[in-house]
């Protein structure tokens, strides 16, 4: 079905075409060429950290990432249930097991006093993901981190340019990762970036993002490694992007202003802000009171050319890991009562009031405003 307002479509806005050209116009479009340096220069640059390496998309950026730290069978890595497959999936492929925890009710996000509890001996990470643009409780995970010498993994995907205590995602772990899909904030269609401030993370993970090749010795690999390089088209992309990025998040910040000022007499719940954060609100996503109404609003938006997404399923509820049975309860309940609204940075204004005109009467007609 084609919506008369889509959940989101890309702001390409600035240099991407020029950018693009140049890499055709030299014939530079695989994975070497000047726009890939340039684009890994100006993220890490963006960020405040020391080094940043392109590849491929997300889900290799994070398989990559828990590789680098030499993470693998035996090992178990602490992850909230309540996320985008990848974020688990990324720990299975190395063969180490994903050990899922709660979310809290607040911010959405991993519930630090459920990690404590989820450490064991063979605990060698914690995964921090960093849901819709709103950040974990970074000090509370980094002081148990610490305190328990376990290595942190920042899941980034959907919190380019979020910030906590005016430090930017990604910055706080040993090593982070990001996704550039088509809807992200900054998008190379697909995409994706690992960073680091240890140049020894850096240098594994280069090395094993370049199918383990010898620096020295031509076509001598000396270790397994992977195909996950960047091409030097979507770097260009990805420059162009980082050009506008403070541009993209302030009009997606004010997307959501207008959503909670037009959604704030009805029954919904808008995952806010929290303090000392700053939210880039990848989605506006909302709760409602249940599932069935959570499932006839959808319906009926659907209905009016207005397109929706349910929040994340806890992966815990999945085929694969059902095998033992576990309850999440905070993330049960946001997964089966969220709505992602559509979220992209251009959005007109009268599609904005459109939207929430259709929320209104959906509740008129049920009688519950």
């Amino acid at each position: 079905m084609k919506y008369k307002i889509p959940i989101y479509q890309p702001l390409l806005d600035g240099n991407e075409k020029k950018y693009v050209n140049e890499c055709l116009d030299s014939n530079w479009i695989s994975s070497k060429g000047k726009f890939i340096k340039e684009f890994e220069d100006k993220f890490s640059e963006f960020l405040g950290v020391k080094y940043a390496t392109g590849v491929s998309n997300g889900t290799t950026a994070l398989h990559l990432a828990i590789e680098t730290l030499g993470i693998g069978r035996g090992d178990e890595v602490i992850v909230p249930t309540f996320t985008y497959i990848a974020s688990v999936s990324s720990i299975i492929y190395t063969g180490a097991t994903p050990v899922f925890v709660d979310s809290l009710s607040s911010t959405w996000q991993m519930d630090p006093e459920d990690v404590k509890r989820k450490i064991t001996p063979k605990t060698k990470a914690i995964m921090v993901v960093h849901l819709y643009g709103q950040m974990c409780e970074m000090d509370e995970i980094m002081k148990i981190a610490n305190e328990y010498k376990l290595f942190v993994i920042e899941d980034c995907a959907e919190a380019f340019g979020s910030k906590y205590k005016n430090k930017y995602a990604g910055s706080f772990g040993n090593i982070s990762s990001f996704s550039f899909y088509g809807n992200k904030t900054v998008t190379t269609g697909e995409g994706g970036m690992i960073v680091t401030n240890d140049y020894y993370l850096y240098d594994k993970a280069y090395h094993l993002k370049m199918h383990g090749v010898s620096r020295d010795r031509e076509y001598w690999h000396d270790v397994i490694g992977y195909n996950y390089r960047m091409t030097n088209i979507c770097a260009a992309i990805g420059l162009a992007q980082l050009e506008k990025a403070d541009v993209h998040i302030s009009l997606k910040r004010k997307l959501a202003v207008r959503y909670n000022e037009l959604l704030k007499d009805l029954p919904v719940i808008p995952l806010k802000e929290a303090k000392g954060t700053i939210n880039t609100f990848w989605m506006y996503s909302i709760l409602v009171e249940n599932v069935k109404l959570r499932n006839e609003l959808r319906e009926f938006l659907s209905g009016a050319g207005i397109e929706t997404r349910p929040t994340f399923y806890p992966v815990h509820t999945m085929p694969m890991f059902t095998h033992q049975y576990q309850k999440f309860s905070v993330a049960e309940d946001i997964a089966i009562r969220g709505i992602n609204l559509p979220s992209w940075p251009q959005i007109p204004d009268e599609s904005v009031v459109e939207i929430c005109n259709c929320i209104k009467e959906f509740f008129k007609k049920l009688k519950l405003i």
